[in-house]
């Protein structure tokens, strides 16, 4: 069981022209991708990923932004508490809009928000974390990532947000050639 206890309730969320703001992250690793001769030829990135709890597909890890927070903090204590991983932010990887169907409140009655998304190095990999019990974490090629993600919005963060950010990352750092999106 996690003695870390994850955030409850609306009392501190923020709102701006009618959106609920929420923040959120792509956290990512690399793994070495291996020969079929054995040996380790590439690195392959791979981003994290997490069940729904309301229905089938993956999320990234996102969720209220505080009024005691930065929104920085807010995508740090999100990784932490939906997914259990720690790392360092990386990139701002832009906002993006939906509506959500299920968090409408007075302040937000059409449920919209506003998502800062971020791209997350991961660092560590808890074994236990707040929502382990409601959540399962699943590491995924890019590829399989946009094929498994639940949201059109979540998609795009990944594809233009993301990915973008990562090519032009190792472009301008000169390593292109042993770090792939696969």
């Amino acid at each position: 069981m996690s003695e870390l206890v994850a955030r409850t309730g609306r009392h501190q969320q923020r709102y701006e022209d009618g959106c609920r703001l929420v923040a959120g992250c792509i956290p990512f690793k690399y793994r070495n991708s291996v020969e079929s001769n054995g040996a380790a030829s590439q690195k392959i990135v791979e981003v994290l990923m997490i069940n729904s709890t309301s229905g089938p597909g993956l999320l990234f890890p996102k969720g209220g932004w505080e009024n005691d927070e930065t929104v920085e903090e807010a995508a740090l204590r999100e990784a932490l508490e939906e997914a259990g991983v720690r790392g360092d932010l990386k990139h701002f990887l832009g906002c993006y809009l939906f509506k959500s169907k299920t968090l409408q409140d007075e302040s937000c009655p059409e449920g919209l928000c506003k998502a800062a998304m971020f791209a997350l190095l991961v660092k560590e990999e808890l074994p236990s974390w707040p929502e382990q019990s409601t959540r399962e974490r699943s590491w995924l090629t890019i590829p399989e990532a946009i094929e498994r993600c639940r949201h059109p919005w979540m998609r795009k963060a990944l594809e233009e947000g993301f990915s973008k950010w990562h090519d032009d990352h190792l472009k301008i750092n000169g390593k292109e050639e042993d770090i792939h999106i696969s």
